[in-house]
């Protein structure tokens, strides 16, 4: 969580970043009367909508689909850290209302819980792209079956990116401190005085780049292969490849317009910690306020990764829609609903099992958006 805090120096709410004694007399009360205000709001919006996608995502997955894929098991554990990150924010939002009263603890686990779920969340997008390239730009040969041996990579893969984001919330789970100055108390980080500076610059270079630049080459690439492909598919109307290009485009132009923002105000930041680029109070208040601002933002990915990344597949669409329909049934109302029909590509190969008895069952692999 980007902490602004203020100290002495009066820098940003719960912020990490502290300006030196030549900046102590900038007052701050604007800064922090706009976060009192409007971070509960943004947070209690995004709560409940990213409550409601991501815990229909889970309920769907582990009632009524397998996992047949690592695009499922990474979509089921996106939930899951998207849900870990939306519950922290109702600690947020009442430490920007009346400062941090839980303890040290629970401000280190709170922030650690935090950091990690964005952290994964991000890594999580980038191998998404990579699981779909394979399914499509390589063929039958670029994906794994549902067997043993897939399960176990897919646990390997998850395994490796939680460790991946763990690791990235480490700082916040050693560092943080709950610091009490003259306006309260806040829940920031508080590094040795030897390391401060450099420490600061680093981690924020470190999460620009792992957390966005890293899942958006990831991404871009991977989706620029997906839609050639798709662009280039035999036996697939033109209407059907427009919409399913249209869907990638929007997953990549999402994750752009949401996160972009925040990242280069966190690359400002950190260029302002190394060369002392911020010297007016009036500029620090506007880089205090973007911070609030784009990082708000940042979490609305939160509430979108549900409609796009899994209400998109037509397979978990039709049964959210099948649920309806039986709780329409229910209610002695059956809703009414056009399902659109599914575009998927053969990736021109199938698998043939044969069982005791000599009769087979093939297995076409497909891509669906």
């Amino acid at each position: 969580m980007e902490t602004y805090d203020y100290e002495d120096e009066d820098s940003s709410f719960n912020d990490s970043y502290e300006y030196d004694d030549e900046h102590g007399v900038c007052d701050k009360e604007a800064v922090r009367s706009f976060g009192s205000v409007f971070l509960p709001a943004v947070y209690a919006g995004a709560l409940v909508v990213g409550l409601a996608g991501n815990a229909l995502v889970v309920a769907v997955y582990a009632s009524r689909l397998r996992l047949r894929t690592l695009t499922d098991v990474c979509i089921l554990n996106l939930a899951v850290s998207d849900l870990m990150l939306l519950l922290t924010l109702p600690f947020w939002a009442a430490d920007a209302v009346h400062g941090w009263r839980l303890g040290l603890v629970a401000c280190r686990l709170t922030s650690f819980l935090y950091s990690a779920n964005f952290s994964c969340g991000m890594l999580l997008l980038a191998c998404i792209s990579v699981d779909r390239y394979r399914a499509v730009a390589l063929g039958p040969a670029g994906r794994t079956g549902p067997g043993a041996r897939a399960r176990v990579q897919w646990i390997l893969a998850c395994v490796l990116l939680w460790a991946a984001a763990s690791f990235l919330g480490l700082p916040e789970l050693i560092f943080c401190v709950v610091k009490h100055s003259h306006h309260g108390t806040a829940c920031a980080a508080r590094y040795p005085s030897s390391m401060a500076r450099p420490a600061k610059a680093a981690l924020e270079l470190m999460e620009v780049t792992l957390r966005f630049v890293l899942p958006l080459v990831v991404m871009t690439v991977c989706y620029c292969l997906v839609g050639r492909t798709l662009s280039r598919a035999a036996g697939v109307r033109r209407a059907r490849r427009r919409r399913a290009l249209r869907v990638l485009l929007a997953v990549v132009g999402v994750f752009l317009l949401t996160q972009l923002p925040y990242n280069v105000v966190k690359l400002v930041r950190a260029m302002d910690i190394m060369y002392g680029l911020v010297s007016d109070c009036g500029v620090s208040r506007g880089l205090d306020r973007a911070v609030q601002v784009t990082e708000s933002l940042a979490l609305v990915h939160t509430c979108i990764n549900p409609l796009l990344y899994a209400f998109i597949g037509s397979s978990f669409r039709g049964h959210v829609l099948k649920a309806a329909k039986r709780l329409g049934q229910r209610l002695g109302r059956p809703p009414r609903h056009v399902q659109e029909e599914p575009v998927e590509i053969p990736l021109k190969a199938c698998t043939r099992t044969q069982s005791q008895s000599g009769s087979g069952e093939q297995v076409t692999s497909s891509f669906t958006i």
